[in-house]
């Protein structure tokens, strides 16, 4: 993590808004030698039990959904606009019938805690997984939020990690 500068979590001064909906993130998951990615723009920064804490949302078919129930980390990687194709190809291909970092020219780098991240990241947040749930039907307030978002009841699971390490280059 040559090019990078190590932060606390309270100096991200970034609007996690448009971080999330606008910019997006890979969601990342495993080590160097087994691990997947996917694209992401649903997702929570915040505090919760006095900790720094990042959410992210994986649906059961996707294959980063495995690695993310594995492993007790995941990291989340921002990049700039020039990176946009690279993310439109993460988050429309699987990783079980494509390699995406070699399709997409990002360089996987290992965190000190045997994590992936990529080189050309520019904001990369390193979570321990501190918390898990899927959501549920029932618990939808408004039924037409969970029929609009979920016409094949595939709820995400939700991993809520501790920030532990966040990079900026």
């Amino acid at each position: 993590m040559k090019s990078f500068t190590e932060i606390r979590p309270e100096e991200i001064t970034d609007n996690v808004f448009k971080l999330l909906d606008q910019d997006w993130m890979l969601v990342t998951a495993g080590n160097p030698g087994d691990y997947n990615t996917m694209t992401a723009s649903w997702g929570h920064m915040g505090i919760l039990w006095n900790l720094p804490v990042a959410i992210a949302y994986i649906r059961p078919q996707r294959h980063t959904f495995g690695f993310a129930n594995r492993y007790d980390d995941y990291t989340l990687s921002f990049f700039t606009e020039a990176y946009r194709d690279a993310l439109n190809f993460c988050g429309s291909r699987s990783g079980r019938d494509t390699e995406k970092a070699r399709e997409t020219g990002l360089t996987p780098v290992e965190t000190r805690r045997g994590n992936v991240t990529f080189r050309e990241a520019r904001l990369v947040l390193e979570c321990r997984k501190i918390y898990q749930d899927d959501l549920k039907k029932e618990n939808f307030l408004v039924p037409e939020v969970a029929r609009k978002n979920y016409p094949r009841d595939d709820f995400h699971r939700f991993f809520m990690g501790h920030i532990l390490h966040v990079w900026l280059k």
